[in-house]
């Protein structure tokens, strides 16, 4: 269920779950975004492009709404525009993950997933992405977030769920 609305699942031919349908879906992906543990930046736009593309592409933004979007959200994450004209590749760990964290925002979605952000990050990287999320709580953002940092999710959730494989 996301903001009362339920989403709606079936089966297919080989027993996957999918959504039953389609106008569903694509207004779901509008709505909810996600940041992926290995960035998923495409490595052919520069930064302010990544942020850019979704915008363009799903919610149907002009150009100039979806730039002045993206620096808006770029910033708040602390990328600064000398660094919005390079390419992923050119950038550190912990400003991949901040830049896709922009690009997620950029959607102004209404729920942010995140699967292990911080995993791929060099230990000192760590703290920078952490602030921006717990930044992100403060706000009220509605977050799901599959973590090993326990104390971060003690300290910024409303609910935390611990799953754990018995025998590991």
């Amino acid at each position: 269920m996301v903001n009362g609305q339920t989403i709606n699942l079936v089966r297919d031919k080989d027993g996957q779950l999918k959504v039953a349908d389609k106008n569903q879906l694509r207004l779901l992906r509008t709505r909810l975004t996600m940041v992926f543990q290995h960035f998923n930046l495409w490595s052919h736009m520069t930064v302010l492009e990544n942020v850019m593309e979704a915008p363009i592409q799903v919610l149907g933004l002009s150009k100039q709404e979806a730039r002045e979007r993206a620096v808006k959200y770029l910033a708040k994450v602390g990328i600064d525009e000398r660094a919005q004209g390079k390419y992923p590749v050119h950038l550190s760990g912990g400003q991949q993950q901040r830049v896709s964290i922009a690009r997620a925002l950029a959607m102004e979605p209404e729920v942010l997933l995140f699967d292990e952000p911080t995993s791929a990050l060099d230990p000192e990287l760590v703290g920078e992405v952490l602030r921006i999320m717990q930044q992100l709580a403060e706000e009220g953002k509605t977050m799901v977030v599959v973590t090993h940092e326990m104390g971060f999710a003690r300290h910024v959730s409303t609910h935390v769920i611990f799953l754990s494989i018995r025998g590991k």
